[in-house]
């Protein structure tokens, strides 16, 4: 066991399951862990989780993976210098600073229930939909943080009476973790970084600070807000808590990252099973402006002192939590990795297509009164059909934001291969599913590549610390040629005729989604 052995430990807390990954100096992964915590749906539309919950699945996950690797043989106790974060973004949390005990259950980034709060701004603003948009980026959406916290303000109790105290602190998930482990009521730091900040709708993207325009117009007071920091900074120590002391005592720095990628490489992420699909292409330092329904945003800042890079995002609500829905909700298959099995069984959706709109649209969209359908059934269709269609529903919205994000940009700086073809790059848990890779890249005609090394986003996140404390460079982390040359590359069949009719059909089967939000229950 070498004395100088070096660790980075990486925090990937999504939207139905908590990891940490520990990485030894070469980038390899030398112990993790992972669990599952609980998703509530009070009501049609609405997704909390438990921030309590959350929080302990983190310290749990934090000891369990560092008693794996020493199990493993790894000196991770005297070794283990930093850590990452990376984490599901616009989820939203307010708690009172002098209990530590969050004020309401976290109000989850695909949660609807301010649609009409929606509705009512857009309404009352000049520019309706697009009113902040050029100062944040964001149309008004219940994706986005600051419709949660208005929810919050004009619903909760006990949230009204802690802002009129002083006493309530808000903050996305990065935030709320952030602040428990860096000592919680005994001076945790009440920080977010850029990237997450740009998500809340209240960030302005040029000055990349709170922007007071806005929050004056929502009625948000800013003394609840974070401190927005780089990407890749030193935040502060590791608190030893009791739940560390048990374990191990990890006296480490708590650094907040977002994945990043290099300027104009289209980057897919289908993230494991239960969340959405996020499709980011890094436009530079260079705000650019869609036309064509995708989000301005901000991609990363490794730094204090860095440039600052910009995106075009486009979000999908649901990709994996589809394959979810058939296990948790049908009971069509027993476990997610199934769905591939059980597709295969059919060489087509016979006619079957399925647009998961349980909460409504994100990009290209944008409409919050859509909702699912699952149409062109007959007596012919089974199961199968229904898991190849919900497998092909993924790959359709994919090429819905890459098709939108082609007539923004063109294909400048697009991400090619040899012979000069588009290539689009994956990660996530999802991509294990070799026909999910397969019918995406037969629906865009183009090569999908799947790296070796599937779970990007949780290297990112330890990536950002290991900068940060000088484990690595920026050319360590952006030498991505070694890992396309171990990526499996998924190549288009089926003719280009065949393919123009099933998106046809894709997009009758989408505008039979809107206008439905008011079905009688």
């Amino acid at each position: 066991m070498p004395p100088d052995e070096v660790f980075i430990g990486s925090i990937d807390q999504g939207t139905t399951s908590t990891r940490f990954f520990i990485y030894d100096r070469a980038a390899r992964p030398v112990g993790s862990h992972q669990i599952e915590f609980t998703q509530f749906y009070p009501q049609s539309g609405w997704v909390e989780h438990d921030p309590m919950e959350i929080l302990e699945s983190v310290r749990l996950c934090i000891a369990k993976a560092v008693d794996k690797a020493t199990a493993a043989g790894h000196n991770v106790d005297s070794g283990l210098k930093a850590i990452g974060l990376t984490n599901q973004r616009e989820t939203t949390v307010i708690w009172s600073k002098s209990t530590g005990c969050p004020l309401y259950n976290a109000i989850v980034w695909m949660d609807v229930r301010t649609s009409s709060l929606c509705r009512k701004l857009e309404k009352e603003l000049p520019g309706g939909k697009t009113h902040f948009l050029e100062t944040c980026g964001l149309p008004i959406s219940t994706y986005f943080s600051a419709l949660k916290v208005l929810w919050l303000l004009d619903n909760v109790d006990a949230v009204k009476e802690a802002v009129k105290k002083g006493d309530a602190l808000f903050g996305t998930i990065d935030t709320w973790l952030i602040w428990n482990l860096t000592g919680g009521k005994e001076n945790g730091l009440h920080v977010t970084d850029v990237s997450n900040a740009s998500r809340t709708m209240l960030m302005n993207l040029k000055t990349l600070d709170w922007d007071e325009t806005i929050l004056d117009t929502l009625g948000i007071p800013a003394e609840m807000l974070p401190k927005i920091v780089s990407n890749a900074e030193i935040i502060g120590k590791l608190a030893k808590d009791g739940q560390f002391q048990e374990s191990r005592s990890l006296d480490v720095l708590v650094i907040n990252m977002q994945p990043w990628w290099d300027k104009g490489v289209g980057k897919v992420g289908l993230s494991t099973f239960g969340t959405g699909a996020f499709i980011l292409l890094n436009t530079g330092e260079e705000i650019v402006k869609s036309k064509h329904g995708l989000l301005s945003t901000l991609a990363y800042k490794l730094g204090p002192k860095a440039p600052t890079n910009y995106a075009l995002e486009g979000s999908i609500a649901i990709a994996g939590a589809a394959v979810q829905w058939l296990r948790d909700s049908l009971g069509i298959i027993k476990s997610a990795s199934e769905i591939e099995e059980l597709a295969m069984q059919v060489d087509s959706c016979g006619g079957v297509y399925f647009v998961p709109a349980f909460n409504g649209l994100f990009a290209p969209w944008w409409r919050d009164d859509a909702r699912g359908v699952l149409i062109g059934i007959t007596r012919f269709t089974n199961k199968s059909h229904i898991a190849r269609a919900v497998l092909e529903s993924m790959c359709f919205q994919v090429k819905d934001v890459l098709d939108s994000m082609h007539k923004d940009v063109g294909d400048k700086g697009e991400a090619k291969n040899a012979k000069g073809d588009f290539l689009l790059r994956v990660d996530g848990g999802a991509t294990v599913n070799n026909l999910l890779m397969q019918i995406q890249a037969d629906l865009l005609g183009t090569p999908v590549a799947r790296p070796a090394a599937i779970e990007t986003t949780a290297r990112g996140a330890a990536y950002a610390a290991g900068l940060a404390i000088g484990i690595w460079t920026e050319k360590d982390i952006f030498s991505s040629g070694e890992e396309m040359d171990k990526a499996t590359i998924f190549r288009p069949k089926g003719d280009q005729e065949v393919r123009k009719k099933k998106v046809e059909s894709w997009c009758k089967a989408v505008s039979r989604t809107f206008d439905l939000a008011d079905l009688s229950l």
